[in-house]
């Protein structure tokens, strides 16, 4: 059989490899404490659960629905960025539904990039921003994103050093894996940039409600001329704890909404009605839901870093997003980010994962997803400190 050429391009995951020996590990009976995949652990709020109970006992909501999605629930997206950013959007042309921002942001991948158009992303990063590029056959253009230099003045240099010229910027803020924040101000010049240079811009905010200690989430298009040069992603996922209801949706740029709703159409039919009628509760409905998700995550990131300072792992206390980005401590600094991720597993009985599984720049680190409880935080700082003292001197 012919080889499949996009999938020679994937390299292999990464993550499967500390993934696999977590498994076995509990197959063995072992108890693992598994902070490796950003995955919520609580249940969705319970008005917005009933809501798709009693949407799904209409049989008029079992049909095919639409794939740029429902009217209501594009609505109700334009009314929630008027009321969080002060955005105005139109629901027909700026608005579209997508399953998950993971798919909406692979499709606009494969709608918009042509074999050999170069993209700009940052790195680490989350491996779909720059996997979307390479299964739609574009060329990846890496930038560092680190605390030691100005990720806007290494981009503009990446650009002016790229021929071709790249066609499109992918970023995320507040970062994923790095918890990485930004100021407005920073949204201005890479919207600046992007007018003068002809470059689209997709922003990626995954995290826009988790954020802590008085910092603000700011909103790309809350730039005035943002619409004119990129689009938005949001999920459902982590404000409101529905990540396997996979409700997402892109907003900005008709152009390129456009691009997205031509090859959707031809791609699927949409996510099930009662789910997106769900989504309509979840975005208008209470709020003290988000308030409360946002405070559980405060608290386990508190325990968290205090706890890993205290046994000697110097860790900084992000402002934003459930992860805590952990410099691995110097002495096992040699072994980088996948063995140490393995000596966690196997000594601490503690599962994160490998910096190096997103992005070039990652393996001096590991990620904390904030997805295990206060005890259990506790239990696994007890065990990184018993790992870490065999390994000293």
């Amino acid at each position: 059989m012919e080889e499949f050429q996009r999938i020679k391009r994937l390299p292999p995951y990464v993550f499967s490899i500390v993934t696999n020996m977590k498994i076995e590990a509990r197959r063995r009976g072992e108890d693992i404490i598994d902070f490796g995949m950003g995955n919520p652990d609580q249940p969705t709020p319970k008005h917005i659960v009933d809501k798709l109970i009693e949407a799904a006992k209409n049989p008029r909501n079992h049909r095919y629905s639409a794939s740029k999605g429902i009217t209501k629930l594009r609505l109700a997206i334009t009314d929630w960025y008027k009321r969080n950013f002060g955005v105005e959007l139109d629901h027909e042309s700026e608005v579209i539904i997508t399953i998950g921002s993971k798919e909406g942001i692979s499709h606009l991948a494969l709608a918009t990039i042509s074999p050999g158009d170069v993209v700009l992303v940052p790195t680490p990063t989350y491996p779909i921003h720059p996997y979307s590029v390479i299964i739609a056959g574009g060329e990846v253009r890496s930038i560092p994103l680190r605390e030691e230099s100005d990720f806007f003045d290494d981009m503009t240099k990446a650009y002016r050093q790229t021929w071709p010229r790249p066609k499109m910027l992918i970023i995320n803020f507040p970062h994923n894996p790095t918890t990485m924040v930004v100021d407005p101000g920073f949204f201005k010049k890479i919207t600046e940039f992007a007018l003068e240079n002809k470059l689209i811009v997709v922003h990626d905010l995954a995290y826009a409600d988790l954020s802590f200690d008085g910092y603000k989430v700011p909103s790309f298009l809350q730039v005035p001329e943002a619409k004119k040069v990129g689009v938005e992603f949001y999920t459902l996922s982590k404000s409101y704890n529905m990540p396997g209801w996979r409700v997402g949706f892109c907003v900005g740029n008709k152009e390129v909404i456009g691009a997205l709703t031509k090859i959707k159409s031809y791609l699927d039919y949409g996510i099930f009605q009662p789910i997106q009628i769900a989504g309509i509760i979840a975005l208008n409905g209470p709020q003290d839901c988000v308030e409360e998700i946002r405070e559980r995550y405060r608290k386990r990131r508190d325990i968290l870093v205090n706890g890993l300072n205290r046994i000697g792992w110097k860790v900084d206390k992000p402002v934003a997003t459930m992860f805590v980005w952990a410099r691995i401590p110097d002495i096992f600094k040699g072994m980088g980010s996948l063995e140490f991720s393995k000596l966690l597993l196997s000594e601490a009985k503690v599962a994160v994962s490998p910096g190096a599984g997103f992005g070039e720049y990652g393996d001096d680190h590991v990620r904390f997803a904030l997805v295990e409880n206060e005890y259990r935080t506790r239990q696994a700082i007890a065990g990184i400190k018993m790992a870490l003292k065999k390994h000293e001197g």
